[in-house]
């Protein structure tokens, strides 16, 4: 018998460890990818998405169905996966706009590249261009908000985000003669 959304919500707010573990199978595989695009290992992510939902449960009874729960679920996850991250953050220097050079004239796309392909690609960024990129190309928050997030100033969001664009073309060009050839390469 199938339970309902509403069902699960409650039974989760009675701490009922059946409907726990239902409502963890039924977002747990939708959300480890969104851990993953935020870390630097599969043990990361897991270990955020464990974190995650200890708080999804801890929580559950705040949830004012503004939005959708797996909305509501991805939001705990991204939060937790930045609070995870924040710590590391300030080991590494965050570059400014001004001392960006440009690798090329020329875009790359991504749409040719598998997804697999292109987590490997951003998992490999620098931490802080990492979760700037996540947060501004794929969860599409603006700069401003991302500073308000993380503590940095906007300036610093858009040379991440710069930083990170130009790494993954270069990568990008390097491991793929065909773009590397269209972008004019020798």
């Amino acid at each position: 018998m199938a339970i309902s959304e509403e069902e699960l919500i409650e039974g989760c707010c009675k701490e009922n460890s059946k409907a726990q573990q239902k409502l963890y199978d039924a977002y747990s595989s939708s959300m480890y990818p969104v851990a993953l695009r935020y870390s630097k290992m599969q043990q990361e992510a897991e270990d955020i998405l464990q974190e995650a939902f200890i708080k999804v449960f801890k929580n559950i009874k705040t949830f004012r169905k503004d939005s959708s729960l797996g909305y509501w679920i991805k939001r705990i996850v991204i939060n937790t996966a930045l609070n995870y991250q924040r710590s590391k953050l300030y080991l590494y220097p965050m570059v400014d706009v001004t001392d960006l050079r440009k690798h090329s004239g020329t875009e790359v796309t991504l749409s040719s590249f598998g997804y697999k392909e292109l987590m490997v690609m951003i998992q490999k960024l620098p931490t802080g261009c990492q979760i700037i990129f996540n947060l501004y190309a794929i969860e599409g928050y603006k700069h401003h908000e991302i500073a308000d997030m993380l503590e940095i100033s906007e300036g610093t969001s858009k040379s991440q985000y710069a930083r990170a664009k130009s790494l993954l073309q270069k990568w990008i060009l390097e491991n793929n003669p065909e773009e590397y050839e269209r972008a004019g390469g020798n």
